[in-house]
């Protein structure tokens, strides 16, 4: 797969699974890990997303790349029920990011 293409699947994964994170908080599913952190509420979220930084933090010190890319990928999930649960859009964040870009 070229760069272009790599992008692109990178981009549909991402919105998949915000999509996916917002049908569960729109249609809560018994034993879902998502339901259970938007039943909890943002506080729970925001100690997540605080949890998951700490350990990329920590994977990064090790030298782990495997370990690292897991906790990211933590990171990543819990930073989009995180902006799920407070109406930030990933065009929300697209956009504010061409803006960086463009200064």
């Amino acid at each position: 797969l070229g760069t272009e293409e790599k992008e692109k699947m990178l981009s549909n994964i991402l919105k998949e699974l915000y999509s996916i994170i917002e049908d569960r908080k729109k249609h809560p599913l018994e034993n879902s890990y998502t339901n259970y952190l938007f039943v909890q509420g943002l506080d729970k979220i925001l100690k997540k997303v605080g949890e998951e930084t700490s350990e990329v933090i920590i994977g990064a010190k090790n030298k782990n790349k495997k370990e690292l890319v897991y906790e990211i990928s933590d990171l990543v999930y819990h930073l989009l029920v995180l902006m799920v649960n407070e109406g930030v859009t990933l065009e929300d964040i697209n956009l504010e990011l061409e803006n960086r870009r463009g200064k």
